[in-house]
């Protein structure tokens, strides 16, 4: 059975995939099997949570942003050595982006890449035999896409598992569990997704009611009999998704700065770069031995008082700077400018490095994949190189500033969106989230 998979699927957000697939987590590692865990398309936030239920990183899979070689190689990562390895699916099922078949980010593309069979999460709430004629579709849907059998999730009583589930028995479909529906193991919600795990004080209580739930509820020998495909072995050296910025790379991490995708930490790793974490919020600098400092995304404008009274470590960002490459991404970003506007509309000073400023007051979201083309060499590859990406964040600039912008920037399907970012001297920054250099 090593390194078969599931995917975690449903036909929209919302469904209850996170909490089938931590139930599932928590419960076959109870068991003692060596489980994974991987999220389709860009996420931050889900993988955390996989973390912490199956104790080892849980990295991001994504047909539209990363090349064939890199997906396969951290598809193959993932699953090495584990008994079955679980991706959750993100919003629906075949949901995605772009022209391309096969490349177009969704969930399904994975399932057929790597022959992974589906389960189906059907939020039944409001519904009961109809929902076999939804299973019924997306089982027939796409030929190279398998589902292998339905789990309900919300059912109200036991006459409502009975009747979703014999009109769904008779599609052919095998409905492997119910959830009932239990407000106990509800995960809790901010602006841009789930709370972050490292934030839930109560995460290893709830993974043991999931765990629980999932045994009481759930048929876990026949999800595990249902398992299957595998990607296959990636040659060393094929998992780069971004150069290193440097040999020894400071990094902030704590609440305000945490989302730093696993299969770039892995990339800087083989090539022989180290990580050293700071904490801005701890008013820690950049350790003054490294080489390049990263200030990944997060959720600054959540914490932009102290990060503004945090002397030490924007003094010593500053002192950084002047003789060493300093990248920010999305939160990274804002922080970099002059000023950060808070919820309540207080302005607070940020480091100076690059020239704008941001709101989180006047919020306006923006969401999707993002292809840019770089405008000078830096950190994150030379002058012309393109990468893939996105972008998923509520502040916006309000003072653009004089800086040279860092990319030209385009949607999924080649729409150009204008330059993004900014660059002085060794700084650089934006709101984009880079996932993959793509091969030229």
């Amino acid at each position: 059975m090593a390194g078969r998979g599931l995917m975690i699927g449903a036909p929209r957000s919302g469904a209850g995939k996170s909490t089938v697939t931590l139930a599932l987590l928590a419960a076959l590692r109870r068991r003692g099997l060596a489980v994974a865990a991987a999220k389709s398309g860009p996420d931050y936030i889900d993988p955390a949570f996989h973390a912490a239920a199956c104790g080892r990183p849980s990295p991001n899979l994504d047909s539209w942003a990363m090349p064939g070689a890199l997906l396969g190689a951290v598809a193959a990562g993932a699953a090495a050595g584990q008994d079955v390895l679980l991706v959750e699916s993100a919003m629906g099922l075949f949901d995605g982006a772009g022209p391309v078949p096969g490349r177009q980010g969704s969930a399904a593309d994975l399932a057929a890449r790597f022959g992974w069979p589906v389960l189906l999460v059907l939020d039944v709430s409001g519904q009961s035999q109809s929902a076999a004629a939804v299973a019924r579709g997306f089982a027939t849907h796409h030929p190279a896409v398998r589902v292998a059998g339905v789990v309900l999730n919300r059912v109200g009583s036991e006459r409502h598992r009975r009747g979703a589930a014999e009109a769904i028995a008779a599609t052919g479909l095998p409905v492997l569990g119910a959830l009932p529906r239990d407000s106990g193991v509800t995960l809790p919600e901010r602006h841009l997704g789930l709370v972050q795990a490292r934030e839930l004080g109560r995460l290893p209580a709830l993974l043991e009611r999931l765990a629980d739930l999932a045994e009481a509820h759930l048929d876990l020998d026949a999800v595990l009999a249902h398992a299957a495909g595998a990607p296959p072995a990636e040659p060393p050296g094929r998992g780069l998704a971004l150069p290193p910025p440097g040999q020894r790379i400071a990094v902030a991490e704590d609440a305000a700065f945490s989302f730093l995708y696993p299969h770039v930490v892995a990339g800087w790793r083989h090539a022989g770069a180290t990580l050293h974490p700071f904490s801005p919020l701890a008013d820690e600098p950049p350790p003054p031995a490294c080489d390049a400092c990263w200030l990944p995304g997060g959720y600054p404008e959540l914490h932009a008082g102290p990060l503004a009274a945090a002397s030490r470590f924007l003094g010593g960002l500053r002192r950084f700077a002047a003789r060493a490459p300093v990248h920010g991404e999305c939160g990274g970003y804002m922080v970099l400018g002059e000023g950060l506007e808070d919820a309540q509309g207080t302005r607070h000073a940020m480091a100076g490095l690059l020239g704008h400023a941001t709101s989180f007051a006047k919020r306006k979201m923006h969401l999707g994949y993002r292809e840019a083309r770089l405008l000078a060499d830096g950190v994150l590859g030379p002058a012309g190189a393109v990468l893939r990406g996105h972008e998923f964040h509520y502040a916006r600039v309000t003072e653009p500033g004089t800086d040279a912008p860092l990319a030209e920037l385009a949607d999924a399907n080649g729409q150009p969106l204008g330059p993004s970012g900014g660059r002085r001297g060794l700084v650089s920054g934006s709101f984009f989230h880079a996932i993959a250099l793509q091969d030229r």
